[in-house]
């Protein structure tokens, strides 16, 4: 997985994305996002550094099945809340 990690003064953005999605554009319906490698490249993670990672933002976006099962596990991402884009599993959060 790839994580990118975006810090404002307030806000910790996550970008993580599955590798076989980066650079890809997902079209589905009325639909289409592109995993930019600007926003998601980051260094290559295992699941432990999405986890801890996850526990500490405060918005995550999120591509691809393994990141989205990390995002569940740790309890960030309800799986009820993702949806598929063409295939891929995404997930948003925010937290306020």
């Amino acid at each position: 997985m790839y994580m990118k990690v975006h810090i404002s003064s307030s806000n910790v953005v996550v970008a993580i994305c599955d590798k076989e999605v980066l650079g890809k554009t997902l079209k589905e319906g009325n639909i289409t996002v592109t995993v930019n490698e600007e926003f998601f490249y980051g260094e290559t993670v295992g699941p432990e550094t999405v986890e801890k990672t996850l526990r500490k933002a405060t918005t995550a976006n999120l591509f691809g099945e393994k990141c989205i099962q990390c995002a569940v596990n740790c309890g960030v991402v309800d799986p009820k809340s993702v949806i598929i884009i063409n295939g891929v599993p995404h997930a948003q959060v925010f937290r306020v």
